[in-house]
């Protein structure tokens, strides 16, 4: 018998993911949930008025949970049909309940149901691990809000922002996806019981053609799993357009985490802002100086995979002739799951990483010192002119001072000496250079738009999460 070395097992679960959204995935939730779903209907039924016992409702009840997975895996090998192995599964641990298990209802029934009911806990889970996030990079944030640093359009240095503007920027992106997630929480309904084409005539048959009882069956159900809407209309199975609007939340997430990792290593590179590195931690196998940005790196790997997974969705969704095929089976059972266990493991990493960020005020500070005297010219350029200078013979030497600085930069592979070389031309001697070259006249509102972002966004996400907002997360690898 093969162990669990032997096997391929996913990286998503062993690696990224944590224990809780790997159970939700897991097979125990899935058919435990089906049996919950058989128990419901049962019970809705029996309040409806068909003949339905208590004591097959109390069997069904006591047997929701033990399921006997060697005997289920026996009856699919005979059947070939997972729901019909698990109705005599569940009839065999409930036997005086068997007559009743799944009466009326299709596959898709439970299968539909579940996948609906497991998608939404799945939901919840990312949507507090988001407010998690975004809490930690309002944090930092506000902790370096006022901190001078070069911008970049194009990877080219530009104006100045602050480091906490930056990481504003990063937080506000993950505040539209979970923005996202919670609207996909609000709005996501319950298949129901519709029958075998969406039409209920089994439940109209067994209702004596009362579709008001039909109806009523339909919302009972909803109502005990905690929807509070079902489809309007379906064929065997609610609509798959459905799975891709809640997989492409999850790539929109994934695209986020992409770009401020992506960010993350750019500014590692300029030893600027480092992930946080272990004490025993080793960043090259050959190279025993490096500290490589690997929790960024795989952040962005599983991202990448997400925004992948995001097509197959699209692609099943509109391969789904008539009432319905099943063609989509094979794919769903691989790209939900690990659509959600990517995001999990890419939102456990980042709440690690966000914990440990490290800043190197003094090299951004340098860089930004290298950068100024380009940025500065205009505010000299103005303060010379108050100063009694003429505007276009100052802009001329400033001109030429700038080429010829640049020149010792890019040639010579000398310091900027720009500033130097105007505080020495006679034309400037009445600017007070030390104003005209303090980094934060250069950055503009950058800090009010921090404050006025925690106040007037996070803060409320904080005060409805703010239970979810402490958790901590010590990675598998």
């Amino acid at each position: 018998m093969a162990n669990n070395k032997t096997l391929y097992t996913s990286p998503l679960v062993e690696r990224n993911a944590s224990r809780k959204m790997a159970e939700l995935f897991g097979a125990q939730k899935k058919f435990s949930t089906w049996r919950r779903l058989w128990l419901e209907l049962a019970k809705a039924q029996k309040k409806l008025g068909l003949d339905i016992k208590q004591t097959q409702i109390n069997e069904m009840t006591k047997h929701l949970d033990d399921i006997d997975f060697n005997k289920a895996a026996g009856y699919e090998k005979k059947f070939r049909h997972d729901v019909v192995a698990h109705i005599h599964t569940f009839a065999d641990a409930a036997p005086k309940a068997a007559p009743i298990i799944h009466l009326g209802a299709t596959s898709c029934f439970v299968a539909d149901n579940t996948d609906l009911i497991i998608m939404r806990q799945a939901l919840q889970i990312t949507a507090a691990k988001l407010a998690a996030v975004i809490n930690r990079l309002a944090k930092f944030a506000k902790r370096y809000r006022a901190l001078p640093t070069l911008a970049f359009t194009h990877y080219q240095p530009a104006q100045l922002t602050t480091v906490g503007k930056r990481a504003a920027m990063w937080c506000y992106e993950f505040v539209m996806d979970l923005q996202e997630v919670e609207y996909r929480l609000q709005t996501l309904p319950f298949r129901g019981v519709k029958g075998t084409t969406g039409t209920q005539a089994s439940f109209l048959t067994l209702f004596n053609g009362s579709h008001n009882k039909v109806k009523r069956l339909d919302k009972m159900l909803a109502t005990a799993l905690g929807f509070s809407k079902t489809c309007a209309v379906t064929g065997q199975t609610y609509q798959r357009k459905i799975d891709t609007l809640v997989v492409n939340t999850l790539a929109s997430i994934a695209q986020s985490a992409h770009k401020l990792c992506n960010d993350l290593r750019l500014l590692a590179n300029l030893k600027e802002i480092e992930e946080p590195f272990g004490k025993s931690q080793v960043g090259s196998s050959a190279m025993a100086y490096k500290r490589n940005p690997m929790r960024a790196e795989r952040v962005t790997a599983l991202s990448r995979l997400v925004l992948s997974l995001a097509t197959s969705p699209h692609m099943t969704a509109s391969e789904q002739w008539l009432e319905r095929t099943l063609d989509d089976s094979a794919n769903r059972r691989v790209v939900i799951p690990e659509a959600f266990l990517a995001v999990d493991g890419i939102l456990e990493i980042l709440i690690n990483v966000l914990d440990g960020l490290v800043v190197y005020p003094k090299v951004i500070a340098a860089r930004v010192a290298a950068e100024l005297p380009f940025m500065a010219t205009e505010n000299i350029l103005m303060a010379g002119v108050k100063a009694g200078g003429n505007r276009q013979k100052l802009h001329e030497i400033i001109r030429q001072h700038s080429l010829a600085a640049a020149q010792q930069v890019k040639k010579f592979g000398k310091r900027n000496d720009l500033i130097d070389r105007l505080k020495a031309d006679p034309a400037f001697k009445k600017v007070n250079f030390k104003k005209v070259l303090d980094p934060k006249t250069y950055v503009g509102r950058a800090p009010q738009q921090v404050d006025e972002f925690i106040k007037d966004i996070v803060a409320p996400i904080r005060r409805k999460y703010r239970r979810e907002l402490g958790r901590r997360v010590e990675l598998k690898v």
